[in-house]
């Protein structure tokens, strides 16, 4: 929920509309942007509580702007996403199963999952994977979880692109696929700034991508 990560959304999406529309065509959509120094202190402190009436808060106000369904931008958030989901009217498209969606119908069974610590250790994400989609699911050892968490909060969130930390990222998605990993979920929308398909052979899902394409196709074609 980075402002870094919400512009990648809404440029993925305006340029989706565009291309299917044609001409002048741009996206008729809301945003609400919160302060993400709330929430990551939030995060930090294990306050999932007042993270929720946070989410709750943004919710209400796209609802009662008009928004005909709801997007998290941000794979992380999506812990809280049932509670939202049940306190509002209207659809929320979640992030794991626009991606899951993409990796099974790719023929890919088994999948390295890069993101927060979050979105790796604690059990919303994975277990959505592994239950609903039957996929098996490779997380990086405790050493590298804390430097993927490290880039994303400290480098990627700030706007930072470094050259280091694509070194160390692409190092553990080898050693993802030396574990037997087919592909990789990039669970955090941040992570498509760093590492991107022309760094690696290795096939990568791209949750900020999948989720925004997703999103259109809801909007144009239901």
């Amino acid at each position: 929920m980075s402002w870094e990560s919400s512009a990648e959304y809404y440029r993925l999406i305006n340029e989706a509309v565009r291309a299917e529309l044609g001409g002048q065509h741009s996206a008729k959509l809301l945003l609400y942007s919160i302060d993400f120094a709330e929430l990551e202190r939030m995060q930090v402190d294990g306050e999932w509580d007042a993270a929720t009436t946070l989410m709750l808060e943004a919710a209400d106000r796209l609802v009662r702007g008009g928004a005909d369904f709801l997007l998290i931008c941000a794979n992380t958030m999506h812990k809280v996403a049932p509670a939202v989901q049940a306190a509002i009217p209207i659809p929320l498209i979640h992030v794991v199963d626009a991606t899951a969606k993409k990796v099974c119908a790719a023929g890919v069974r088994r999948v390295g999952l890069l993101g927060t610590r979050y979105v790796m250790e604690h059990d919303f994400y994975t277990r959505k994977l592994t239950e609903q989609y039957g996929l098996e699911v490779l997380i990086p050892n405790m050493a590298d979880r804390a430097i993927v968490h490290s880039v994303i909060y400290d480098e990627l969130c700030l706007g930072k692109i470094e050259d280091a930390s694509r070194i160390e990222y692409l190092r553990i998605i080898d050693d993802l696929a030396a574990r037997g990993a087919e592909a990789i979920i990039l669970g955090c929308t941040e992570i498509a700034l760093l590492v991107k398909p022309e760094h690696t052979p290795f096939r990568l899902f791209d949750t900020t991508a999948i989720h925004a394409e997703t999103a259109v196709t809801r909007a144009l074609h239901s």
